[in-house]
Formats: structure tokens, sequence, C-alpha cells
């Protein structure tokens, strides 16, 4: 698919989009447009970075490959420098970041998700969730102003909102975000499903009972292990769902709330779509740590529902 030559040169890039069609603040406009930029070194980065261990660990145990390390670098230093960032929550850090006190908005942002695909060369990406004001903490994911991601596949996309549809571009060959669809949707029925931690099937009757559902009506399963790439596929082919419950293990969920589920919860709602973590809205679960998780059930409306109607029944 390439870029609708149709659409007026003014409005296929992404800083032209920004202001022409979402109408977005200025300020708002000039920090994606920066984290746009992060997301170029980024994608650069991957292509030209050993994939190797850097030899350390973030607050929740994991190793950090080099790119983990490489891309928080690259985005920090381009939230430092615009100075519209009072502070940002981060997956490799423990705790709130300060940075420019009087700055009007705060973000949340996982600078590499998928990273130990790498050296399986697949699909990885970037999410970054938006806020008014001077930190996320205490904020629901309803009041992000803005939320996006990066997905660096074969192709790198950027999709975002601003509270305005969803919109998606692709990094053309001289480094340009050039607009590829406008207003993607979701459909309230899903054909495909993305199942994470299928060992939940084992501890939790009511996901077992819909994935065998799944099964037995022949739905298409598409599960890569990176969420930015599972969720993408549902924006991409219209309908889907992606689900990945609490269990013994992750007793919480193991995807985490302020960078993870709130950003997409934000962006499939603007699509058309449902978020939940079983019994709630995630769009509103309030932020109360840097460290929280939560359970996600994401994509088409009505098989959303029909999971979380299967999960109430067989507690």
């Amino acid at each position: 698919m390439t870029p609708s030559p149709s659409v007026p040169a003014e409005l296929r890039s992404l800083n032209g989009h920004l202001f022409h069609v979402s109408k977005a603040p200025d300020k708002l406009r000039h920090l994606i447009n920066d984290l746009s930029r992060a997301a170029k070194y980024i994608s650069y980065a991957i292509k030209t970075t050993e994939a190797g261990l850097a030899g350390s660990v973030n607050m929740f145990g994991e190793e950090q490959v080099k790119l983990d390390v490489l891309s928080d670098r690259i985005i920090q230093e381009h939230l430092r420098e615009n100075l519209l960032v009072s502070s940002y929550a981060c997956e490799e850090h423990d705790s709130i970041v300060d940075l420019s006190p009087d700055a009007p908005y705060a973000v949340a942002f996982d600078p590499l998700d998928g990273s130990s695909l790498v050296d399986a060369n697949l699909a990885i990406g970037s999410i970054f969730g938006i806020y008014e004001g001077k930190e996320i903490i205490g904020h629901t994911p309803r009041e992000q102003v803005a939320a996006l991601y990066v997905l660096y596949g074969p192709r790198t996309l950027l999709v975002y909102s601003t509270g305005s549809g969803v919109h998606e571009f692709l990094l053309n060959d001289v480094g340009e975000f050039i607009l590829l669809r406008e207003h993607l949707g979701i459909g309230d029925n899903a054909k495909n499903f993305s199942p994470g931690n299928l060992r939940g099937i084992d501890e939790s009757q009511g996901y077992r009972d819909i994935v065998e559902s799944w099964l037995s009506q022949q739905m298409t399963l598409r599960y890569s292990g990176c969420l930015v790439a599972d969720v993408h596929h549902i924006f991409s082919k219209g309908q889907g769902i992606f689900t990945f419950p609490a269990s013994h293990k992750y007793p919480q969920g193991k995807l985490r709330h302020a960078f993870e589920c709130g950003p997409f919860a934000y962006l499939v709602n603007q699509a058309g779509g449902a978020a939940s973590d079983g019994t709630q809205e995630i769009l509103d679960i309030p932020i109360t740590a840097v460290d929280q998780r939560c359970p996600l059930f994401i994509g088409s409306k009505n098989e959303v529902q029909r999971l979380c109607t299967s999960l109430a029944m067989k507690k």
C-alpha cells in the first residue's frame, strides 16, 4: 500500500496532518513531531546496532538489550531538548523523571516494546501516551490528549490520535512520515485472535472456554509476542482481539498500565473498539504507580464483551 497521491501535499506529512486535520495545539504538535524524530533515530539504530545484551536490568528485573538502552536514551534526549515535557514515566526507570517544571505535558512511554524479539528479527515498536499537566500519576488513560505508537517492521509505521480519529503514516526513503491511511476503524466483530499468556487456560475456565470457542469458529490466530505488532494487526485488518489475562505468575497482569495498556486503550477507543481488564474499561483505571500492571483484553467490541462475560461466569 502506498500513500494516496490524491491527498493534498500539505496534508500528507505528519506535521501538516496534525496542523490541518487534527488541529492539534501547536505545543502538542511540536511534541508529537519530536517523538516522531526520535522514532526515526530508533528505526535507524535497529538496522545498524548489535542486538546483544547491555549487561543491565530494568526495574522489573528484565535484561536490557543494547537497543532498549539506546532507544530510551534517544527518546530522553528529544524530551529534554524540546522543553515541552514536565515529567515522564518509562519502562526503563523505577520512578517518575522530572524535566521542565513549567512545561505543559507529561509523557508515558515504552521505548522498545518486544525487544526480546530483536535477535529473531521480528517486528518491535515504541508506545507513547501524552497527558496535559505535570505528571501522569492520578490520571486515567481517558485523560490523555494524544497517544501514538511506532512499529518497526519491514516498514516503519507511525499511528497517532489526538482525539480526532486514528491515522497511520509511513516513514519513506527520505526520512519523512507520509500519510498512509486516515481514520482507521475497528469493527465490532472479530475474525482474528491474538492470545497472550495461553498458559492461563489451565488456571481460568472462562479463558479456556473462549479460546476453544475461537478455535471451533475457525478464527485465525495471529500472535507475534510484540504488543505493538499484535495490536497494529487489529488496526490494519479492522477487526480482531488481543488478550493477556492475569495468572498465578502475573496476578495483576503482566502488561504495564501507564505505557502499554493506557495508550492502546485510547487509540482503540478512538477507532471504535474496546479495551478492558475483564471487569472495567482500561480508560477508567487510575494510574497509581509507574510499575502498575493490569490484564488487557482489547480490540473488537463484541468479542471483548464476550470474553469478559466468559471470565465473569467461570470465576
